[in-house]
């Protein structure tokens, strides 16, 4: 299985990195759109990140356009309505895509690992109910989708796209990671 840490990725500013450049702090990867009724996400985002990030959290932003076009702008008019509207100040990386023929490494390495989804039953209930399939296969099935990274590089968590940063599992789930050394 891939690393996911050394996969290659770029930054809204076409920086190119991995997420190996935050080894040694708690990582929450999420994929984000801007058009989308869960984008008030942000909000709560960016406040755990302002909450936790002296303590070593990072939240990492992919925009993907997976989902009913949701998220059409460029790199540039992402990071502007990110920071405009949320005054978003976690890093915000190129877009890229979640699912399908085109899934970006990153996703197909966080997708393949295996961790179960806290929360997926209610999301995936309100998708049906709008006539949107959603597989069972370990898939991203909308946008906000969580995976929280432990300071050891691992995989810990993965939230369902419904389930907030505010949420009380989040929450715990991050300072638990963040008490290890």
């Amino acid at each position: 299985m891939t690393d996911f840490m050394t996969v290659p990725v770029t930054l809204a500013d076409g920086r190119q990195t991995s997420l190996s450049e935050y080894k040694g702090k708690v990582i929450m990867v999420v994929n984000v759109a801007s058009k989308c009724g869960l984008t008030k996400q942000y909000e709560g985002l960016e406040k755990l990140y302002e909450d936790k990030g002296e303590r070593g959290f990072v939240i990492a932003a992919f925009p993907a356009n997976n989902f009913k076009g949701q998220e059409p702008g460029t790199d540039a008019e992402i990071v502007e309505f990110c920071q405009s509207t949320y005054d978003v100040k976690f890093p915000i990386f190129s877009k890229i895509s979640v699912k399908g023929e085109d899934k970006h490494p990153l996703y197909k390495a966080l997708t393949g690992s295996g961790v179960a989804t806290t929360g997926d039953g209610p999301m995936k209930e309100r998708l049906k109910g709008f006539g949107i399939e959603v597989a069972d296969d370990g898939e991203i099935v909308w946008n906000f989708e969580k995976f929280l990274i432990g300071r050891d590089g691992k995989l810990v968590e993965r939230f369902a796209p419904d389930v907030t940063a505010e949420d009380s599992r989040v929450v715990e789930a991050v300072d638990r990671e963040l008490a290890k050394s």
